[in-house]
């Protein structure tokens, strides 16, 4: 009596067997295409990823620099665009620092940026009990995960506030920085 495995290996060996050696050929050759399609995919990406670069230099580094060295704030393009230059605002909180901006949020009266999740799970056929829940976990003292968290744009946002209110604050903390852009309007396509 055989096992299982070795009917099953008996059975892929005979459909083996079968095929046609086009139908083998083809096979091959479609997955060497594909082969070739995945590296093509990867190396566009690294190209992509380097033009984007090159356009962050030029936009934010070479024609801001050179605007302000010339004194010049927007121009007119001889196509009709418009060039001029604004300024741009980011963030980005390093986990390692989260903690520590949280508090400094909290103590300054700037915590309504940071939004609270609490999760609890249920199974299947549980959606009238989950509604129970919401309303009576606190009370339980059911232990539910709790995560906080300030979204990109929200940061970005009141970054930008800050710093073109002029208010002091920690930007190391918050990873906060300001920096110019070329931005391109209008014109022929």
């Amino acid at each position: 009596m055989n096992s299982i495995f070795e009917d099953m290996e008996e059975e892929q060996s005979s459909n083996i067997n079968n095929l046609e050696q086009d139908d083998l050929t083809s096979v091959a050759s479609l997955a060497k295409k594909q082969k070739n399609q995945e590296q093509k995919v990867k190396d566009l990406e690294a190209e992509l990823k380097e033009a984007k670069k090159e356009l962050l230099r030029i936009s934010d580094e070479e024609i801001p620099n050179l605007m302000t060295e010339t004194g010049l704030a927007s121009i007119k393009l001889d196509d009709g665009s418009s060039l001029e230059i604004k300024n741009i605002y980011g963030a980005s909180i390093l986990v390692a620092n989260r903690e520590k901006a949280y508090d400094w949020l909290r103590e300054h009266g700037h915590d309504d940026i940071i939004k609270n999740k609490v999760v609890a799970t249920f199974g299947r056929g549980q959606e009238d009990d989950a509604k129970v829940f919401m309303r009576v976990a606190y009370d339980n003292g059911v232990a539910t995960d709790q995560e906080s968290k300030i979204e990109s744009q929200t940061l970005k946002a009141w970054v930008k506030e800050r710093m073109e209110a002029g208010e002091e604050f920690p930007t190391e903390l918050f990873g906060a920085f300001m920096g110019q852009r070329a931005i391109i309007k209008g014109g022929k396509k």
